[in-house]
């Protein structure tokens, strides 16, 4: 949509690298909004936000941050980013399958900024909820509402090892869309635990996990070991997102029957 108009960002864009995050992923959610709205459907929908989203990520960072790199799902993998200080890691449409079952909400935009070995800066627009979440505004985790643990997992494809572990712990499974919708889904005392094995990249978790990181979840691999971000292979197949508490009883168990 070349006659979308992103307006001008807060002033503080221009030094606060948490405020251009959120900035770049709600305006990228509100041009997904009116994608939704033009009467595509299916794969047609799904491509065209997939689309429009990625060359407004990428019009808006190469004004704002020009001299940074960028790793987008929808881009070419430039490896100059791995010369690189500064690297925006982009997920322009995260859960293409439930914005195009509208009015569905569990999709996301995702903008992290990793900075020499660490994510310094992110956030996840949720247009649906008309909600984006930041480290700029990190947001405060509500005590627990509920007495069961609740796991976030795909609607589709939920890995075997997590309904043992749910059996284990007594949790119950919660089905939803988007990686980023799951994590932030834990901020929100919706659930209290993600745990993925089924194969991700670098953008489905930059960006949620440098939220959930500021709000003080768990974050990491599902051996414990640390998430690590602008590698040479994109490929981050798992992790773990998770209240405190329940770290170590998830840790354990993948470390006692792993994920086959």
């Amino acid at each position: 949509m070349t006659d979308f108009d992103a307006g001008q960002p807060p002033a503080e864009a221009a030094t606060d690298d948490h405020v251009l995050a959120a900035w770049t992923a709600t305006v990228a959610g509100r041009l997904l909004l009116q994608v939704r709205e033009q009467g595509l459907e299916g794969k047609e929908l799904k491509d065209a936000g997939d689309q429009a989203a990625h060359a407004l990520l990428m019009r808006l960072l190469a004004e704002h941050r020009p001299a940074d790199a960028v790793l987008s799902e929808e881009g070419r993998d430039d490896k100059v980013r791995l010369q690189s200080h500064r690297v925006w890691i982009v997920d322009p449409l995260d859960g293409t399958r439930e914005f195009s079952e509208s009015p569905r909400d569990d999709w996301a935009v995702h903008v992290a900024l990793w900075e020499d070995g660490e994510l310094v800066a992110g956030a996840v627009a949720q247009p649906g909820m008309d909600t984006t979440f930041s480290t700029g505004e990190p947001p405060v985790v509500p005590p627990r509402s509920s007495e069961r643990p609740r796991i976030a997992v795909s609607r589709t494809r939920p890995p075997e090892f997590v309904k043992a572990l749910a059996e284990e712990i007594g949790a119950d499974l919660v089905p939803m869309g988007s990686a980023g919708a799951k994590v932030i889904s834990v901020t929100r005392d919706v659930t209290d635990a993600y745990v993925h094995a089924g194969g991700q990249y670098e953008w489905d978790s930059a960006a949620p996990v440098a939220v959930a990181r500021a709000a003080g979840l768990h974050t990491s691999r599902i051996d414990g070991s640390e998430l690590v971000y602008n590698q040479d292979e994109v490929l981050l197949p798992d992790l773990v997102v998770c209240r405190p508490e329940l770290a170590e009883p998830i840790l354990d168990f993948v470390r006692r029957h792993g994920v086959s």
